[in-house]
């Protein structure tokens, strides 16, 4: 539940062409800013309440030191980090990303010990949209654990 709004409510939001339209901007801001690995950027699109998940371990982080955080964490895990995205969803509730991450793994990331090796991961990450603030209250990140674990043999 996004700070008391239930899943009902926002299947039920409205959605225009001008909020479709910010919902898209920010995410493509958010976007630029993590391939330039410029963190401040990122922070700037989300809220300062935000939080970071990795669904498969449970791992979290809150606020935008939190969030900070996670992306010191994750760039240094994957430094060459590429997101080639497959599919995309925007609406009143936010954006669901559709991607294959590759990269190099450099550094812990989701309990998992550097190998060195490359790594390719199927990844979906849900930015939920914060309509009062209009921001990214932050990510969700999903990936079979299994697939990294293989991949780090």
């Amino acid at each position: 539940m996004l700070k008391g709004i239930s899943i009902r409510e926002r299947l039920t939001a409205n959605i225009s062409r001008n909020l479709y339209e910010k919902i898209r901007h920010l995410w493509i801001k958010h976007s630029q800013a993590e391939d330039r690995r410029n963190i401040d950027g990122l922070i700037e699109t989300l809220t300062e309440e935000c939080v970071y998940e990795i669904i498969p371990t449970g791992e979290r982080w809150e606020g935008h030191d939190g969030a900070r955080n996670f992306y010191l964490t994750f760039l240094g895990a994957f430094p060459d980090v590429k997101f080639n995205l497959t599919d995309i969803v925007i609406g009143p509730q936010g954006v669901i990303e559709v991607a294959d991450l590759v990269g190099t793994h450099q550094g812990v990331w989701a309990g998992i010990q550097p190998t060195g090796k490359p790594v390719n991961l199927k990844i979906l990450i849900y930015f939920p949209w914060n309509p009062t603030k209009e921001k990214f209250d932050g990510e969700k990140v999903y990936f079979d654990r299994m697939q990294l674990v293989e991949q780090s043999r």
